[in-house]
């Protein structure tokens, strides 16, 4: 299905590509051997997708649309390259992660040259909305950073606490791409309006199932280590509804898990089947398609095309994804 969404706009994807490499250029070998590493990994790219397809269901007729994908992709990037170290993560997209590979200063410096690199693109691009648009994104994607840090082993996490972080971390970004690739496309205002509603709408549902596949996938589709959230003390939505629904004895080793490694490696299949027997996965899965019926409304405004389509289809996926 992913093949089918990027189809449309398939010329343009491998321009993005291409721009993507070029703009990874340095004097300093490290940061273009880092930074094909990271290229070569693949990725869905969801999010430059996104923009492409938002601009040209809006009738763009430039080429800004590309720098722009690059933009959304470059900040996606740097933010995982940081999260990585953060997590201590080894493994993302099949492969070992960069400061795995190589170490953390590496992974973090490298993670600061795109970030940087981005908004020197967005110079170029000239258009100040989308600038404001940028640096309150990525603001806010550093807020949800440290929200989580806070919120890390916190047996006390609310689902409203959650829903913020993943807002900020993840929906915000595809929030942004979908209200860049509208206004580059000089779309009128209440379209603009949809399709950053669709962008979050989108984003959370995206992270919904990203998190209940932490829990019902297996990692040789994920290509990354099941469980990852659990070992890193994170508290994500399945955990939070099992965790208010089952019994004390189960909440108590739910909670020694998510204090120890030790107990992570002992209790895992535990917990993961108190995450079903609750009733926590399909919950987030029910609430991954309220938002996935929302982002479809939002699509309501704009004329049937085949961007149009595309954009349909991502939200599909988004749901019913299994990697």
């Amino acid at each position: 299905m992913h093949n089918e969404i990027r189809k449309v706009v398939e010329l343009d994807f491998q321009k993005v590509d291409s721009f993507i490499i070029a703009q990874l250029k340095s004097e300093v070998t490290l940061v273009e051997s880092i930074g094909h590493y990271i290229v070569d990994a693949g990725g869905k790219r969801m999010r430059p997708i996104l923009v492409l397809l938002a601009a040209h269901s809006c009738g763009i007729n430039d080429d800004k649309h590309i720098s722009m994908a690059a933009v959304i992709e470059f900040i996606h990037t740097a933010t995982l390259l940081h999260d990585d170290v953060v997590d201590m993560s080894t493994l993302r997209r099949g492969r070992p992660t960069v400061n795995a590979e190589w170490n953390n200063p590496s992974s973090v410096l490298v993670g600061d040259f795109i970030y940087s690199r981005a908004f020197q693109l967005l110079v170029k691009i000239g258009n100040m909305k989308v600038m404001e648009i940028i640096a309150n994104t990525t603001n806010k994607i550093a807020e949800g950073e440290v929200l989580q840090l806070i919120e890390k082993s916190n047996p006390n996490t609310s689902e409203e606490n959650y829903m913020q972080i993943i807002k900020n971390k993840t929906a915000i970004l595809f929030q942004a791409a979908a209200h860049c690739g509208a206004i580059l496309a000089n779309a009128d205002s209440d379209t603009t309006r949809e399709l950053r509603a669709f962008g979050m709408h989108l984003g959370i549902s995206f992270q919904l199932i990203d998190d209940a596949l932490d829990y019902t996938g297996n990692s040789h589709d994920l290509g990354k280590n099941i469980g990852d959230d659990l070992a890193e003390g994170k508290s994500t939505l399945p955990l939070i509804y099992a965790m208010e629904n089952c019994s004390i004895a189960q909440r108590n080793l739910i909670l020694k898990t998510l204090k120890s490694r030790e107990a992570y490696q002992e209790a895992l299949e535990d917990v993961f089947d108190i995450v079903l027997a609750t009733g926590g996965i399909k919950y987030v899965e029910d609430l991954a398609k309220s938002e996935a019926n929302a982002a479809l409304k939002c699509l309501n405004k704009l004329a049937a095309s085949e961007y149009r389509h595309s954009l349909e289809k991502m939200v599909d996926f988004s749901i019913n994804r299994r990697t």
